[in-house]
């Protein structure tokens, strides 16, 4: 099995289940209030973990308790954690996220280490991109932390995958060259592109654009509906399992998760999909980020 270097985000989300998610202005009563471990890139690598990958975190987190819960939290599914760096004086990153009885969600972001993850930091994780295999990231950290990380992983040969989120409008040039793989949703894909991403033709356009720009591959997610692999050679839809979701929070993060594990175990990329598909509909179905993750006895 190939190793997985997830570099990126860790929060401690702050989870509030509310009947509807309010309108601009409006009050609304809660009906719950929960700590979850979460984070794109923690959620990530939790999930590659929990499902029996061999996987390295690196990222950065406060000296405080959360910082200290979402390190043992993926210690327990055993991603090794060494190259978690501790920042003195700025508090863990957190997620305040809105779930409505639909499962729908809303989401806040708070920086803290997250926004201190630097260039030179990155550099002192070099022997970890060197001997890992398929290399995530996502956009929770500084773009150009990212950019310097991707072009050492480009450069040597590695898999490269980025979850593009939260999408931004602009990035720097040569941003996507060698790229493997890129899995936005919709509206992230219409914002990367900047055009509506509302009909299939329209949804093969933005993934194709993104093609021009230097990426190999362009996972479009589609929730409930399911997702397109779009390439230079390829236009796939794949249809969703029906499920009944109840929180959507980490569905993106299980299915890049589990595409990258399925790829580590040389599965071919219409297997990798199939399984991250699997993985992302178990996950629907139950509250929360790490909490919501299946393992593979599960499956």
């Amino acid at each position: 099995m190939k190793r997985i270097l997830i570099v990126g985000s860790l929060n401690m989300d702050t989870v509030l289940e509310v009947p509807y998610l309010p309108r601009a202005g409006e009050t609304i009563t809660g009906k719950n209030i929960t700590l979850i471990p979460g984070g794109k890139g923690a959620n990530q690598a939790y999930a590659a973990g929990k499902l029996g990958g061999d996987v390295v975190m690196a990222g950065a987190v406060g000296d405080d308790s959360f910082g200290d819960r979402l390190r043992a939290n993926l210690k327990e599914v055993g991603v090794n954690t060494t190259p978690i760096v501790e920042i003195s004086g700025v508090p863990t990153g957190q997620a305040y996220i809105i779930v409505d009885d639909n499962g729908e969600n809303s989401i806040t972001l708070i920086r803290g280490t997250n926004g201190e993850v630097t260039c030179k930091m990155a550099e002192s994780w070099k022997k970890y991109i060197e001997t890992c295999d398929i290399l995530i990231m996502q956009l929770e950290i500084p773009l150009d932390t990212v950019l310097y990380v991707k072009n050492l992983a480009v450069n040597l040969g590695k898999t490269v995958i980025l979850d593009p989120a939260p999408a931004k409008k602009e990035f720097p040039d040569g941003f996507w060259q060698g790229i493997d793989y890129i899995k936005p949703n919709e509206t992230e894909l219409s914002i990367l592109t900047g055009k509506a991403i509302d009909t299939k033709e329209n949804i093969i356009n933005g993934a194709s654009e993104m093609l021009d720009k230097g990426v190999k591959n362009v996972i479009v997610t589609l929730g409930e509906k399911g997702c397109f692999l779009v390439n230079r050679s390829v236009q796939k839809f794949f249809p969703a399992e029906k499920v009944k979701a109840v929180d959507t929070t980490a569905a993106g993060d299980c299915f890049t998760a589990a595409f990258a594990l399925a790829l580590s175990r040389g599965e071919t990329e219409d297997e990798a999909v199939n399984f991250g598909q699997k993985v992302s509909s178990i996950a629907v179905t139950r509250k929360g980020a790490q909490t919501s993750i299946p393992d593979a006895s599960e499956l």
